[in-house]
């Protein structure tokens, strides 16, 4: 048992180990991404490929850094944030860097999805072939550490739409689970 060699089999153990876990890591976040539904137009949009042109666009592009870099204080205390805009401004591209921050570095759950996409979720339980019950879907609207909401404004506006979305925003309020609504 030459010490020379012992060395070289731990070092090569190490690095396997350390090959295991890195392919852990990708397969992981790689769920992750998946499970955030993500659009796949925007899926590379980080808080770092923005371009912020205007002083309007840095203000925002500040504002989501540092809801990104204090997302443990975000998450503890539930706090939300409205980005309003005219189309076109980056909304999306910031919510999205958000969310791929709070995934990787904090490890924490991010879902995107429209006000319409989430309404027609509670509204397809209502059909006797839905294999989702409609607490179910309300619950995954809930669950994720962070929910993107876009085109807000856009639905209907019925009672009915407005007591679905109540109902999941407010569970997350109770929750301290915060909320990114987007709207032009």
């Amino acid at each position: 048992k030459c010490p020379a060699c012992a060395s070289e089999n731990k070092r090569a153990a190490e690095s396997n180990e350390a090959a295991k876990a890195r392919t852990a890591e990708v397969e992981h976040w790689q769920r992750q991404l998946g499970k955030a539904e993500i659009p796949i137009r925007f899926k590379d949009r980080t808080l770092a490929s923005y371009k912020a042109t205007t002083s309007q666009q840095q203000k925002a592009l500040s504002f989501a850094q540092q809801y990104a870099d204090g997302f443990d204080a975000v998450r503890k205390s539930g706090r939300g944030a409205l980005f309003v805009g005219k189309p076109g401004t980056g909304k999306t591209h910031l919510a999205v860097g958000i969310a791929l921050e709070v995934m990787g570095r904090w490890n924490g759950t991010a879902l995107f999805t429209t006000a319409m996409r989430a309404l027609r979720r509670v509204k397809d339980t209502w059909t006797r072939e839905s294999e989702e019950s409609e607490t179910q879907a309300i619950g995954a609207l809930v669950f994720p550490d962070l929910l993107i909401l876009d085109e807000v404004g856009v639905q209907f506006g019925s009672d009915t739409e407005k007591l679905i979305l109540f109902e999941v925003l407010n569970e997350r309020y109770e929750q301290r689970k915060p909320s990114i609504l987007m709207s032009n």
